[in-house]
């Protein structure tokens, strides 16, 4: 086995908390100033910003292959502005959304940044799900000076100054995920599966190199299949064939719906196989039915079923205000976080300049996360705890196992 370093260095619990039980506990998230100082001296570079207002950009797929899983974002995000408003806004502003479809296109979602940050003057963006998607936003929103909260989990190797990671990198989940299932599960081989696209591939690279390289398994097979893709009969018969203690999926969006139903009909269930998802989340399982992954496990940070105060509020404002059925996923709290995020970022700046409001990114907790806790780490993304939910027939998740919270590392070394 090589030696690489495990990127998984966790600060022990106490340390992070220190201090923050001078911070209430409310939705309000942060603790800076709410003054509503002159517009002319928190808005210097042309943005979109009044007297009264604030506008900013909500961009996610509402139609195409991707809508089953970025609905639930633009419901969380929109529910966070509003939540936000009600509180007085920031900076004594008001904040107005503007949504744009990405359509599950990625050409789309470039063009549709351009618009907000060249036409809108938005100052910030809430938004992207899929990797394509943050790739084609990002050149753009580079060049523009936007500032992108992006709230997927995702294959990490990326830094911008321009984006805040409010989900998790490579290391947070899948390292911790394949981790479980060798210490808890005993699983020694397994076999990759995901959609066609930077992210499950990359994300692939990263898990055969810890199965191989570090904890000395093996895999015994390496699938993709096209965004959108419903017909995974050939796929599940090489599975069979191979017979692996595990298998690790990342297959996305829409495409879930087929290959959940699709291997429950071939007769692979939780009772003849282990499988780990790190693609899954209750949006998701809204489409798949319950009784079609139970018995399946999830590697998120958040499940909707997360016993703690801030998580019961969230749940219940989030039911109330989008329907009694409607599911919260892991990308969906995450988007969450993106509105109050930002909200906090401003106050501490004391601006609506991006660059200003980027610099003061760094070391913002919050502590009314329906996830716990997170904290924005000087790379720009969160400190979080990573968590294993067995999938139950209702669609909800039972938590079996969780981690202390885990420093970010989007550049591991040995496993670019």
């Amino acid at each position: 086995m090589k030696t690489i370093q495990y990127p998984c260095s966790p600060t022990p619990w106490r340390s992070l908390t220190m201090g923050l039980m001078a911070l209430p506990v409310a939705l309000a998230l942060s603790t800076f100033a709410l003054a509503n100082p002159p517009t002319e001296e928190i808005n210097t570079t042309g943005l979109a910003v009044t007297d009264d207002t604030v506008r900013v950009g909500i961009l996610h797929s509402l139609t195409g292959t991707m809508a089953i899983s970025e609905t639930g974002s633009v419901e969380a995000e929109r529910l966070a502005i509003e939540q936000i408003n009600a509180q007085g806004g920031v900076l004594g502003r008001q904040i107005e959304p503007i949504i744009e479809d990405g359509a599950s296109d990625w050409p789309t979602f470039a063009d549709r940044t351009r618009k907000l940050l060249t036409q809108d003057k938005v100052a910030a963006i809430f938004g992207a799900w899929t990797s394509a998607s943050r790739k084609a936003m990002l050149p753009v929103v580079e060049r523009e000076n936007g500032l992108l909260y992006y709230p997927t989990f995702y294959e990490g190797l990326e830094q911008s100054p321009n984006v805040i990671y409010t989900g998790q990198e490579a290391t947070q989940q899948i390292l911790a995920g394949i981790d479980w299932a060798w210490n808890e599960q005993g699983a020694r081989t397994f076999y990759l599966i995901g959609s066609d696209y930077i992210w499950p591939r990359t994300s692939m690279k990263i898990a055969r190199i810890h199965i191989e390289d570090v904890l000395g398994g093996e895999v015994l097979g390496e699938d993709y299949a096209p965004l959108g893709h419903t017909s995974f009969g050939s796929n599940i018969n090489r599975i069979r064939l191979r017979n692996p203690d595990v298998i690790f999926a990342a297959v996305v969006g829409g495409s879930n719906v087929a290959w959940f139903r699709q291997l429950n009909a071939a007769g692979i269930n939780a009772e003849n196989q282990t499988l780990l998802t790190i693609s899954v989340t209750e949006d998701e399982v809204l489409g798949i039915g319950g009784e079609n992954v139970e018995g399946f496990y999830s590697s998120m940070k958040y499940f909707q079923s997360l016993d703690n105060d801030n998580n019961a509020a969230f749940v219940e404002a989030f039911k109330q205000r989008w329907g009694e059925d409607s599911v919260i996923g892991d990308v969906t709290q995450a988007a969450y976080l993106g509105p109050w995020l930002w909200k906090a970022g401003v106050e501490k700046a004391g601006s609506f300049d991006v660059e200003a409001v980027s610099a003061a990114m760094a070391d913002i907790e919050l502590t009314t996360a329906p996830e716990g806790y997170v904290k924005v780490h000087p790379n720009r993304h969160l400190w979080s705890q990573t968590r294993i939910g067995r999938w139950n027939n209702d669609g909800q998740a039972t938590v079996v196992w969780e981690s202390e919270p885990i420093e970010p590392n989007p550049f591991p070394e040995g496993y670019q």
